[in-house]
């Protein structure tokens, strides 16, 4: 469930909003005036969610060469070529 809270609150009680991005690894979602403002998280949670937004964007680059080629690779294949890459460990 979303944790919303008050703005005031990140000066108020910023030691609880702070325990409870770092306990949860969820956001905090902050109102102004009743709308939504600004979201806290813990830096953890925000790297992570760099990582994932970075990872989906590759994903995303790929599917877009792959609709462009017939060419298509099998697993052993790439982990062939991987191996190959790295020295063949």
């Amino acid at each position: 469930m979303k944790t919303i809270r008050p703005v005031s609150d990140l000066r108020n009680n910023f030691a609880e909003i702070s325990r409870i991005v770092h306990e949860t690894a969820q956001p905090v979602f902050l109102t102004k005036n009743g709308y939504g403002d600004m979201v806290v998280l813990s830096m953890e949670a925000f790297e992570n969610l760099q990582f994932e937004s970075e990872v989906y964007l590759k994903l995303q680059t790929a599917e877009k060469e792959a609709e462009l080629s017939d060419t298509r690779y099998s697993s052993k294949d790439v982990l062939k070529a991987m191996r190959d890459a790295i020295g063949g460990l």
